[in-house]
């Protein structure tokens, strides 16, 4: 009987395998894109717009966010009273933070800039990450949670990376993990994304929850709106 045990796990650890060798990051990456409705149908969306409630730190909050796809990304977190503003565009970025102490807009550190340029892209980067120069690898496996996830790692052409980790069965996005800068230092900024629901044809996460600098900083985040190709005003990316 321990025999034929030993001999049941020794199989599946091979199907295992198996089916890890069989996938690639590409594979992958274009069955994620598939999940969150697939590219003809994210082609065919011009913006994005929504608001989300805030917890950060024992404070409460509301976030706003406009995508207009491959033109700009404005978030507008408002806690407590003070509304700081964060903007990408195709061509720089920009924030306004009167919780640090700035109350004008600022351009945005390149670094910065760097970790979060692709969130002007819906679905953004795994939509046209080769487009942008980005190469993808499939370097193993990871739990999350109760998930045997896939990891794959993405390298920008200035040679920064981040890992992404998908759930093998459903191929959507659950955990990223990247470095980002906060006080003139860089960081470990994870992320974990559940929640997934779709609106016209757009699957995206309803929660997400973020772990700063070893837990030093955390916030979640849940969507409770959503709006598609709702009409954008380019002016609003414009650093004031």
């Amino acid at each position: 009987m321990k025999n034929k045990r030993i001999l049941a796990l020794s199989v599946l650890a091979l199907i295992g395998a198996s089916f890890l060798s069989a996938q690639t990051a590409d594979e992958i990456l274009a069955k994620y894109v598939q999940a969150i409705g697939g590219k003809d149908q994210l082609s065919k969306i011009t913006s994005l717009y929504t608001e989300s409630t805030l917890e950060i730190m024992g404070m409460q909050g509301l976030v706003k966010s406009t995508t207009l796809n491959g033109k700009g990304m404005k978030q507008e977190m408002d806690i407590m009273g003070n509304i700081i503003s964060t903007c990408y565009t195709d061509q720089g970025g920009w924030t306004i933070n009167p919780m640090a102490g700035s109350t004008t807009a600022e351009p945005m550190p390149e670094a910065q800039y760097n970790q979060g340029k692709d969130n002007i892209f819906i679905g953004g980067p795994f939509t046209n990450y080769t487009e942008l120069g980005y190469k993808a690898e499939l370097i193993g496996s990871e739990a999350v949670g109760d998930v045997n996830a896939f990891k794959v790692k993405m390298t920008l052409p200035d040679s920064t990376s981040a890992l992404y980790f998908f759930d093998p069965t459903t191929f959507l996005l659950i955990k990223s993990i990247q470095q980002t800068e906060m006080q003139g230092q860089m960081i470990e900024n994870v992320i974990t994304f559940s929640d997934y629901q779709e609106t016209n044809g757009y699957t995206a996460p309803h929660k997400m929850e973020m772990d700063m600098a070893g837990g030093q900083f955390a916030m979640s985040m849940t969507v409770t709106k959503v709006e598609v190709n709702v009409p954008v005003d380019e002016a609003i990316f414009v650093k004031p």
